[in-house]
């Protein structure tokens, strides 16, 4: 397995529980999923999402953010009632193509491959890239899971001098991953969303985002240097949390690889 650019070393991550997390990238501060909502019910097409835990921060507390990558903006476990506050003040969203339609004019919505080019702040040469790659929330096609799931985006940064960043928003898909390590591994950082979320109302009960020992194989699918999970706690419907995860990442051999963020 080849090793990361020797010249990017690793940024913090700061995680907020939930799909929730902060990093600072070329100069841009990029915040993933925000959801900052208290603990309690939200009613969802056909479920019930309940909220188990308040996020290990607040709103107030996060500082300038230049750019938020939503994975889908049509489930409050990725985007809540203070996340959706908090995108008024946010000069860019990047999300589906469906949720750059319905969330205003700050949201653009990336198809797969699709790029966007962002003037850094850190004063290095050219710009950051942000290219919008493929996502499925489910088992199953495309075509089969998004009617009952929606769309999901996930995201990849590049960047002259920078590490390669992807973030992988709700998906399930294996060979999603396998496509998008063929155009951008190896990967330095990677922000799964993992957790192993079943309802027992979608799919049978199959988990609809990656669990523990997949998110292991994708792992070595992108050739990554750095897992850092998310979207395995604070929620009911997440099956697998910390322990699971570190167990998984263990058996394959990556424990050294598995990097839990810093909270909050």
């Amino acid at each position: 397995m080849s090793s990361p650019t020797p010249h990017t070393g690793p940024f913090p991550v700061r995680v907020f529980g939930g799909p929730t997390a902060l990093f600072e990238y070329g100069g841009l501060r990029f915040l993933t999923d925000p959801t900052f909502d208290g603990p309690g019910d939200h009613p969802s097409p056909g479920v019930m999402l309940t909220k188990t835990a308040a996020a290990d921060g607040s709103p107030a507390a996060l500082g300038r953010v230049d750019v938020v990558l939503l994975s889908h903006d049509e489930h409050a476990d990725n985007l809540d009632t203070s996340g959706r506050a908090l995108l008024a003040d946010v000069p860019l969203t990047l999300t589906t193509p469906g949720g750059g339609e319905r969330l205003g004019e700050t949201a653009t919505g990336l198809t797969d491959w699709q790029s966007v080019e962002l003037e850094r702040r850190d004063g290095g040469p050219g710009t950051v890239t942000v290219t919008g790659v493929p996502a499925i929330h489910g088992p199953g096609p495309r075509e089969e899971v998004e009617p009952i799931t929606g769309q999901v985006v996930g995201f990849v940064l590049t960047g002259e001098g920078l590490p390669t960043v992807y973030v992988s928003g709700d998906n399930a898909s294996l060979d999603a991953v396998k496509d998008i390590a063929q155009r951008f591994a190896p990967v330095h950082t990677a922000l799964l969303f993992a957790g192993a979320p079943r309802f027992t109302e979608v799919f049978d009960g199959a988990v609809i985002v990656l669990d523990s020992a997949q998110a292991a194989r994708a792992a070595k699918i992108l050739d990554a240097g750095r897992i850092v999970p998310v979207h395995y706690d604070s929620w009911a419907h997440f099956t697998e949390g910390s322990e699971e995860l570190v167990a998984a990442f263990a058996a394959a051999g990556l424990s050294d690889r598995l990097d839990l963020g810093v909270r909050g």
